[in-house]
């Protein structure tokens, strides 16, 4: 699914990108890999990864944050460490982006080093939010982000859902939507998210990717992070 050494998750507010990227570092993390997970997500200042530090610190996923007084800044801060991730991580690196222009700037001061790195570019769709109902407009945004990035999408990762008002057709849907969008990026779709236990709402032979079970771990901060249940975070068909 995400087989690269660099994986960039960019997508909308709402698409799931970030519960994407936690849970897809903390199951490599789990799988006996060396895993950094750097937070450059500017857009929204609640559901961010490093809501979900304590979690990922416990299956030894290294955070690349903000701290401190800069933890909640709706900045495009950029740490001089991601510089580092890109050419001297010896490991796996995840990297949750917003899906607006600013995250877009983020990416596109780093093309001079992404451009050289094994990476994948994967846009995170949930075709049950306002700002991408259909394939058109979620290859609008992909399209805005490579604009600005200097950067190209490899691959869709498919994360329709109604949270817990998901059934078995809204998640084969959003799979056909995003089979749509990616017929016209020219990109595969690498994978499908779906609720850890409703693995059923895809029909067994349906899928043609990878699925990755969700659990919900990032929390807003007045909430503080879930800690995961335990049990696999993969399930591959």
């Amino acid at each position: 699914m995400f087989r690269k050494s660099l994986t960039i998750l960019v997508g909308h507010f709402g698409s799931g990108k970030t519960e994407v990227a936690v849970n897809a570092a903390m199951g490599m993390a789990r799988d006996g890999e060396r895993v950094a997970l750097a937070d450059l997500d500017v857009v929204k200042p609640y559901f961010r990864s490093r809501e979900a530090a304590d979690a990922l610190a416990r299956v030894g996923v290294d955070l690349v944050a903000p701290e401190g007084d800069l933890a909640t800044a709706d900045l495009p801060i950029l740490l001089p460490r991601v510089r580092g991730l890109c050419t001297g991580f010896s490991g796996r690196v995840v990297m949750d982006v917003g899906g607006d222009e600013n995250g877009a700037r983020i990416l596109g001061a780093l093309s001079d080093l992404l451009q050289m790195a094994d990476h994948d570019l994967i846009l995170v769709v949930n075709f049950r939010r306002p700002f991408t109902p259909d394939p058109e407009s979620a290859v609008a945004m992909a399209r805005e982000i490579e604009q600005v990035s200097r950067l190209r999408m490899t691959g869709v990762f498919s994360n329709t859902h109604l949270m817990d008002r998901t059934t078995r057709e809204v998640v084969e849907e959003g799979l056909q939507m995003a089979r749509r969008t990616a017929g016209m990026l020219g990109v595969p779709v690498v994978g499908v998210g779906v609720e850890a236990g409703r693995e059923q709402d895809l029909a067994p032979d349906n899928p043609g990717c990878g699925v990755l079970s969700l659990r919900r771990v990032v929390q807003p901060p007045i909430e503080g992070p879930r800690v995961p249940r335990s049990g696999p975070l993969f399930v591959l068909r």
